[in-house]
């Protein structure tokens, strides 16, 4: 067993996070736009809590933010298939290893970040 596999094992874990995350709100962005589809319900001025407009919104942003975690974890992958995990993509100096506990897609050291 390599140093590089507690690494893996934790990216590829983030991975199945982020997919399963992302499957789930998925869902509930399909689920709000059905429950509004046959609604005439002026839910913009609804005093009763927030808007379908502010939901759908909220949970599409969530979407984004998932996706983006998934892309960030496949290309820490690539680099760690590479031999460059953990070398920063701006100065070359090893990112450190308490930088890389903290933010394991982390891309460059702190001085260039």
């Amino acid at each position: 067993m390599n140093a590089t596999d507690p690494t893996r094992a934790a990216l590829e874990a983030e991975h199945v996070a982020a997919s399963t995350l992302l499957a789930s709100l998925t869902r509930d962005f399909e689920g709000i736009v059905e429950a509004s589809a046959d609604s005439n319900a002026d839910d913009e001025h609804d005093p009763e809590g927030s808007t379908i407009a502010f939901e759908r919104s909220q949970v599409s942003t969530m979407i984004g933010q998932a996706r983006t975690r998934m892309s960030e974890v496949a290309a820490a992958l690539q680099r760690l298939d590479a031999g460059t995990y953990g070398v920063c993509e701006v100065c070359g100096e090893p990112i450190p290893p308490g930088r890389l506990e903290a933010r394991p897609v982390a891309r460059r050291c702190v001085a260039c970040s």
